[in-house]
């Protein structure tokens, strides 16, 4: 099948979370199992400076009819990256700024509508339409409607799968979101893009798409509920009713996350040589200034600093936490209020903790390679790639059972799991697997599960492909009913 990936962002290129990574990686998966799977993207400035990526120029100048009244000018630019064809969409206008979440989540909209409408238009320049469309999260919501309501006969047999990465970022607009379309007011309407008073991207894209997927079986059941449908759970339940909705867990990319050969990590090691990672760990420590102590467990956290991360579980649970025999090290950014709490707590435990306040990606392999123990206590987690990461590096996770991370971590087996969203169900945790710690012939058959589980993307790359070909089958009937 061609296969047209559609993300706002994708690493190497573009990162500000999982979905980048995510993005990276399927097409690649897609296209070992022989699929012409291609991505596209938007032309970022430091995409375009950036000498690395030696981007050619496939269209130097097309026209996106936006509505009657108003016409921009882009540029469509092609790489090769691992064998994966990536396609960059340009203007003057926007994509001038580095992407961070404050460019990618806040801004208004306009950018991400054009974004949708120029890439039907660029395939068209490019005369390569795919068999079907893949767009992921509230950016490219309103392709799967664009492709329904203007893109015209040439678009008439491509499906559209919408993937949502994390319901709880929607992009909600004014009416002007449509009007900037050429779309009519009538699509204000609780069946198709509004909902509570707004243009809603995210709902848009699953109100027209022909198959809806997230990125676990399990947070697939969670978002018909109220505690995690984000005021969604209605329209979840509906496509689940339907037969649109499924989950699919997210893989990560292997060859990167490999500390066989991982150039960011000082020694190399592998589950059947694992005997380098005690030599990362004392690295480690050493780094962040703590004590070189085998006896005593070290924790890690590479993370956003947010609530729905459970950063405020651990602010809250730390004074019971260091009276265990643990030391932790937290690295990431975000919540003002949780970074202040972190480094008022690295002054009072400066034994035993360490908050890095940067995205600095180097030191988050280190991370991850150098600790025993690795902690997801998050509120709510659609997939989760931090826990997939560490046990690939042998470091046990410790997580809360939601979503994804219920889907891929076991008490005992491969990590250690609580329930309730409490402090002291953390810490509970934590004294578990620091338990588990203090016995090394259970540890090492802890780690090494993890080291040894498959969380690659073949496997889910070919339930992709399936959820193509349902797509695919579903429009076809669809059409032959109303023939």
């Amino acid at each position: 099948m061609k296969v047209l990936f559609v993300s706002a962002e994708a690493a190497p290129f573009a990162k500000v979370g999982g979905l980048a990574d995510v993005a990276g990686a399927l097409p690649k998966a897609l296209r070992r199992l022989g699929h012409d799977a291609r991505l596209v993207m938007p032309l970022y400035r430091m995409i375009e400076d950036d000498p690395r990526w030696r981007l050619q120029t496939t269209v130097e100048h097309f026209d996106v009819e936006m509505n009657p009244r108003w016409t921009k000018g882009a540029t469509f630019k092609e790489t090769e990256h691992d064998g994966l064809p990536v396609g960059f969409i340009g203007t003057d206008e926007w994509y001038t700024e580095a992407v961070s979440s404050e460019t990618l989540y806040y801004p208004g909209g306009m950018q991400h509508l054009f974004f949708c409408a120029a890439v039907i238009k660029a395939m068209e320049e490019l005369d390569w339409i795919p068999d079907v469309i893949h767009v992921n999260d509230w950016h490219t919501g309103f392709l799967p409607v664009l492709l329904k309501e203007k893109a015209g006969p040439r678009w008439a047999n491509v499906p559209s799968v919408f993937t949502i990465h994390n319901l709880a970022y929607q992009g909600e607009f004014g009416l002007d979101a449509l009007e900037a379309l050429g779309l009519p007011h009538s699509l204000f309407h609780y069946e198709r893009t509004e909902a509570y008073g707004y243009v809603n991207f995210l709902k848009a894209g699953c109100a027209y798409a022909d198959r809806v997927n997230t990125v676990s079986e399990n947070y697939a059941c969670e978002i018909q509920t109220a505690e995690f449908g984000a005021r969604l759970e209605g329209l979840m339940r509906h496509l689940a009713e339907d037969g649109r909705l499924s989950g699919i867990l997210n893989g990560i990319d292997t060859d990167v996350f490999n500390p066989a050969t991982d150039l960011d990590i000082p020694f190399h090691f592998s589950a059947d040589e694992p005997a380098n990672k005690a030599r990362n760990r004392a690295a480690l420590l050493k780094e962040l200034d703590l004590p070189v102590d085998p006896a005593t467990p070290l924790f890690g956290v590479v993370s956003r600093l947010s609530s729905q991360k459970g950063l405020d579980l651990i602010v809250e649970a730390a004074e019971t936490l260091f009276d265990l025999p643990i030391r932790l090290v937290i690295q990431g950014l975000g919540d003002p209020k949780i970074s202040k709490a972190l480094r008022d707590l690295e002054k009072r435990f400066p034994q035993n903790f360490r908050f890095v306040e940067a995205f600095d990606a180097p030191l988050a392999q280190r991370v991850y390679a150098g600790c025993d123990g690795f902690l997801m206590p998050s509120a709510f987690e659609p997939c989760g790639l931090g826990q997939m990461i560490a046990m690939r590096y042998g470091t046990v996770p410790v997580v809360r059972r939601t979503g994804g991370l219920a889907d891929t971590v076991f008490e005992g087996v491969n990590g250690f799991v609580f329930d309730r969203l409490e402090p002291m169900a953390l810490v509970a945790a934590v004294t578990r697997a620091a338990d588990a710690y203090s016995d090394p012939g259970r540890w090492q058959k802890i780690m090494l599960e993890g080291m040894t589980s498959d969380f690659g993307w073949d496997a889910s790359a070919k339930k992709y492909a399936r959820l193509y070909r349902d797509a695919h089958a579903d429009l076809t009937e669809e059409e032959a009913k109303t023939a």
